[in-house]
């Protein structure tokens, strides 16, 4: 188990390099799955590669209306996966999903594309991982969870915390062996300056991409160079701004961590306060509470200024009576009231398994392994036919808890939630705001029709 296969592999425009894959574990060993892949950017290549490294899964078909994207991606597996062989292409996933060979679809699109692409994989016969948020609207999510249920399907959202080595033992070490105590906040929090400035011009869309359809079901702005690729999320017609972005990330760590299920109620404030000029209309500035009775979870992004800690500036702080857990993706720390023992931990790298992982373009190495693990309870879940550990129930409930704060801060009050009938208690208003309007002749997708 522990003998490496040596694959060379040529970059456009740079040398060769050696890639080292793994052969893989006894469990995973016989896994020979059918993978597709829509959205062949940044992110659906991270997740695609480290399914690669974790079974012997056979990448049959990829997908995006990036011509140039799409093939580069074709290239790129064929030289990565066993079998050599260059991926049927395809600029819609609806073509690529008639087909009905494929048994797992990773969905890796914009945002605003996740819940159609997601219910149409699963209609198709195929279990799904799609990445975070589950979706831009409330309707959207619920009707994934209806699809999965009724066609039975194991679908992993890709929020890895919940698999990522460091923060599993940090639940292990400190929040399961009672060491803070009783926990009544916690705070979680962004202070990367991420949001996009400046005022680029609109422009005509690069002729390999079509632009009619990547906008889909959304809104259909003018494209600049924000646009694509990855500079989308500037802009809320496409997602939920950085609550949609980086808060599910962390409040879905504390809903895991805590064994929490809905908040009972959700409030936010905010806006655009210092970046005025920018073109990006997502927010510079927000609060959000998620309201758990006795226990308080408060985010609070800002892409402007100083981060409170350093060391933290994109994390969860657990307060207890008995001490303070820092957690992030980089690292963890438990600091005792008193004289008690402190505990650290840091984020895995995995370079003696998988040194390719040292020079693959654009990979956020720290979160390689969490990746890695979770595609494993992904696999695991489909070998038993069970719920993986980020169900798209519960990665639905830590994407509508955010899109709830945004319609907080929209409507201008704290709004109650009721899971099950999935109302905003006493509040039309608010409840007319719980599905968008679709862009012809998309349909947009409805929990009992789909």
């Amino acid at each position: 188990m522990n003998r490496r296969q040596f694959v060379k592999v040529s970059g456009l425009g740079t040398a060769s390099l050696l890639l080292t894959r793994n052969l893989f574990s006894d469990e995973f060993s016989e896994m020979k799955k059918r993978v597709g892949l829509i959205g062949c950017g940044w992110y659906g290549k991270t997740d695609l590669w480290r399914l690669v490294q974790v079974a012997p899964v056979e990448i049959i078909s990829l997908c995006d209306v990036d011509k140039r994207m799409l093939e580069d991606a074709g290239e790129m597996a064929a030289s990565r996966q066993l079998s050599k062989k260059k991926p049927r292409l395809y600029t819609d996933y609806r073509e690529m999903l008639k087909e009905k060979d494929l048994d797992i679809v990773l969905v890796a699109s914009p945002d605003h594309w996740h819940s159609l692409q997601m219910i149409e994989a699963a209609k198709s016969g195929a279990d799904v991982w799609v990445q975070k948020p589950t979706s831009v609207d409330v309707i959207e999510s619920l009707s994934m969870i209806a699809a999965a249920r009724k066609y039975k399907r194991v679908v992993q959202v890709g929020t890895q915390r919940r698999s990522t080595p460091h923060l599993m033992d940090a639940l292990n070490k400190v929040i399961k062996e009672k060491r803070l105590g009783k926990i009544a906040y916690v705070d979680i929090c962004c202070y990367w300056h991420m949001r996009a400035k400046g005022n680029p011009p609109d422009i005509d869309p690069p002729e390999y991409l079509d632009y009619e359809t990547w906008t889909g079901p959304a809104p259909k702005r003018p494209f600049c160079k924000w646009t694509h690729p990855r500079g989308w999320r500037a802009f809320m017609e496409y997602g939920n701004g950085i609550v949609g972005d980086m808060c599910i990330h962390m409040f879905d760590m504390v809903r895991w961590m805590l064994e929490l299920g809905w908040p009972k109620r959700i409030s936010s404030f905010g806006g655009i306060l210092v970046d005025k000029e920018s073109k990006a209309n997502i927010t510079d500035t927000q609060t959000a509470a998620f309201d758990y009775d006795n226990l308080k979870i408060i985010w609070t992004h800002r892409t402007w200024g100083e981060s409170v800690d350093p060391k933290y500036p994109w994390s969860a702080t657990f307060y207890g009576d008995k001490g303070t857990l820092k957690a992030s993706v980089f690292s963890y720390d438990f600091t005792p009231l008193g004289n008690g023992e402190k505990l650290h931990g840091e984020a895995l790298y995995e370079y003696d398994k998988y040194p390719e992982d040292k020079t693959e373009k654009d990979l956020e190495r720290h979160c390689a392994a969490a990746i890695r693990g979770h595609m494993r309870d992904f696999l695991r879940a489909i070998a038993n036919r069970s719920k993986p550990v980020a169900d798209i129930e519960q990665g639905c409930i830590s994407s509508i808890s955010c899109i709830l704060a945004n319609l907080s801060m929209q409507v201008g009050r704290t709004l109650e939630w009721d899971p099950v009938n999935n109302r905003v208690v006493n509040d039309e208003e608010a409840n007319k705001l719980l599905k968008r309007q679709y862009r012809a002749p998309w349909i947009h997708p409805e929990p009992n029709t789909v």
